[in-house]
């Protein structure tokens, strides 16, 4: 009895993790529509992945970013402007959530892998036995 308490005390905690996390992701991919021009012109900002911590007092934000010229740069930039963003989403989100968590932003480099793998197998493709 006590494992599946144990048990349950973890999935409810993974589920408001998801719960919350969904909320950011929709919450700044929002903002990112909106303020992108003011990182770079031309370029389109995606949230693909926000993970949160179990106390929801800091979360990963993972970001791509197409038809960017430097994405390094514009990733500073985001970060220089993390606070300002951590208020704004404190204004979109105070009736759902007690805590904004503290933002850290990283760029989301999976497409850039699965597209060296694929450019990988078709130089050598697999032999067939």
């Amino acid at each position: 009895m006590r494992e599946l308490k144990l048990t349950l005390q973890l999935f409810m905690t993974s589920l408001r993790q998801n719960k919350f996390s969904r909320l950011l992701q929709k919450e700044l991919s929002e903002y990112f529509l909106l303020e992108s021009r003011n990182f770079q012109k031309a370029c389109m900002i995606t949230v693909t992945v926000v993970r949160i911590s179990p106390d929801l007092a800091e979360a990963k934000i993972y970001l791509s970013f197409f038809q960017a010229i430097n994405p390094n740069a514009i990733l500073e930039s985001i970060s220089e402007k993390a606070w300002d963003i951590r208020h704004w989403l404190g204004d979109r989100i105070r009736h759902q959530a007690r805590v904004v968590p503290n933002l850290h932003f990283y760029i989301d480099d999976s497409l850039d892998y699965s597209e060296n793998i694929d450019r990988l197998l078709k130089e050598n493709p697999p032999i067939n036995l």
